[in-house]
């Protein structure tokens, strides 16, 4: 099975610094194949014959014994985020100033995103509750500071628990799942 796994907040300006180099051969000295990443923050991607829950375990204990920070992070599936992407609506594929999506990290989060997103006033954005992120656009840059992206998710307590991407890396993580 070939997965990807997205950790958050790693070497973002100059904290939580990991060195991608190591944590490969980190992840290959617990049998996992063919480790590879993209961009230096924290985009994995390797085969593993092991459960998806198996590999969750491995990771958060080797996370938690190796690092003297936490590091959320969100494990996939190649099949579960390509056939998500198959169902995006129409309007992703729209030229916004600026697209993000909110990668969960456990499965709690999507009904915590639903509930949130129903209870913010939307201002210029378009958001999608998908299965395993959020997808959220902006209309203005300009007005960014204005968007309940800002003002309100921001200050959440789920913010700290999920993992983001711009919309430009996810399109290349999207790509690079579906030519390996």
């Amino acid at each position: 099975m070939y997965y990807v796994l997205l950790l958050r907040g790693v070497n973002v300006g100059g904290k939580h610094k990991v060195v991608m180099s190591e944590l490969k051969n980190s992840l290959k000295s617990l049998d996992y194949h063919r480790v590879s990443s993209y961009i230096n923050s924290g985009n994995l991607f390797f085969y593993s014959e092991k459960d998806k829950k198996i590999l969750r375990n491995e990771v958060t204990i080797f996370l938690q014994s190796t690092y003297e920070f936490p590091i959320p992070f969100a494990l996939y599936e190649r099949e579960e985020l390509l056939n998500q992407n198959l169902n995006l609506p129409d309007w992703w594929q729209a030229d916004f100033a600026r697209k993000d999506v909110l990668f969960y990290t456990n499965d709690d989060q999507k009904m915590a995103m639903q509930d949130f997103v129903e209870e913010i006033e939307l201002n210029e954005e378009a958001v999608y509750i998908g299965e395993y992120a959020t997808f959220w656009a902006k209309q203005n840059e300009a007005s960014f500071l204005k968007t309940a992206y800002h003002q309100k998710l921001l200050k959440t307590p789920l913010y700290p628990h999920i993992t983001i991407r711009n919309g430009k890396t996810y399109t290349k993580i999207i790509q690079l799942l579906n030519e390996d």
